[in-house]
């Protein structure tokens, strides 16, 4: 177990805490016991979840290693039941979607998701979503260009749709029934279960180079953003004017790699990329094409490349950067 880990410094503004390993996978959870787990990237079948509880008086991060676990592969991504209802589930995603039960003493794997239906082995995952308005689905994403729709609740697939042309990197829903997905061919594309049959293209990247993540404004569903393979900027797009941005933010000296819009505003949205820098970003009220000349609010540099940016609306004061075998929580 990944129990070595210490904090290693804070000041009023940031709390850092250290691990043994590489950290990757990043969740809070939106329970009041402030716990976040991480996930490490180790290029071995055995990697680990382990769960840290945060407490926001004593501005402190402590290890809970009766909680942590080890998991196969490096998870490509965690996250926690959004309403921590009946229980703190925490789901993951890598070679199979699991869900686990982190409680007060132990954490106990609930569920194996194998979206597979001929074999016992499953196309590894990129990437998932828990929808926040209907709870017992969660959507994943996988390199066989499919996306699955689990009814997590049932353990059953509620379907399962081919997305794109190439692997899908990533999902995000937005409304009930309604979610996107970006993928190597180069588009974000938005499904309602209402309508199996059809998608809408909602951007198509300058030739067909790969989007890797994608969020949706929670705050103003109208809005979602994306990043590019290689690529120094965050698109923001109106899912109401299709295939052109309203908005391109290139103020990042090096590839952007992780995106994450503000809990409690749809103005604001921070990115982390391998220059070091996590930016936080205002977008104008209307925003249109002065999008493409917008500064950064704020700046901060971390010792790494950033690859994973974490901004909770149970913790809406704090945004957790991960980079190297560090987690950081840099205060707003």
């Amino acid at each position: 177990m990944d129990t070595n880990s210490t904090l290693e410094s804070q000041t009023p503004n940031s709390i850092t805490h250290t691990s043994t390993h590489t950290l990757y996978s990043t969740a809070i959870s939106p329970s009041p016991s402030h716990h976040i787990a991480t996930g490490t990237f180790i290029e071995q079948h055995t990697n680990h979840i382990n769960i840290l509880s945060f407490n926001p008086d004593s501005l402190t991060i402590t290890p809970n290693p009766s909680l942590s676990f080890t998991h196969p592969y490096p998870p490509t991504k965690l996250m926690f039941h959004p309403n921590c209802v009946p229980s703190n589930l925490l789901a993951s995603s890598g070679d199979f979607l699991r869900v686990y039960d982190v409680g007060e003493n132990s954490t106990e794997l609930v569920s194996v998701f194998n979206n597979s239906k001929t074999s016992e082995f499953c196309a590894p995952l990129t990437s998932f979503d828990w929808n926040e308005v209907e709870p017992r689905r969660i959507g994943t994403a996988s390199i066989d260009t499919t996306c699955t729709i689990w009814d997590v609740e049932k353990g059953v697939v509620e379907t399962q749709l081919i997305a794109h042309d190439k692997e899908v990197n990533d999902i995000a829903w937005g409304e009930a029934g309604v979610f996107a997905s970006v993928s190597a061919d180069g588009s974000v594309r938005v499904f309602d279960l209402r309508d199996k049959e059809h998608s809408t293209i909602i951007y198509e990247s300058p030739t067909d180079t790969p989007l890797l993540r994608l969020a949706w404004n929670k705050q103003d569903l109208r809005y979602m953003a994306t990043i590019l393979m290689d690529s120094n900027k965050i698109v923001i797009l109106d899912i109401r004017s299709p295939t052109l941005p309203v908005a391109e933010l290139e103020r990042h000296r090096g590839s952007v790699n992780a995106i994450a819009w503000a809990p409690m505003s749809s103005q604001h949205i921070c990115s982390g990329g391998d220059d070091s820098q996590a930016l936080i970003w205002e977008l104008p009220a209307v925003v249109g094409s002065n999008g493409i000349g917008i500064d950064p609010l704020s700046m901060y540099t971390a010792g790494a490349e950033i690859n994973q940016v974490q901004w909770s609306a149970s913790m809406p004061d704090w945004i957790a950067i991960a980079f190297d075998n560090k987690l950081q929580l840099l205060k707003v």
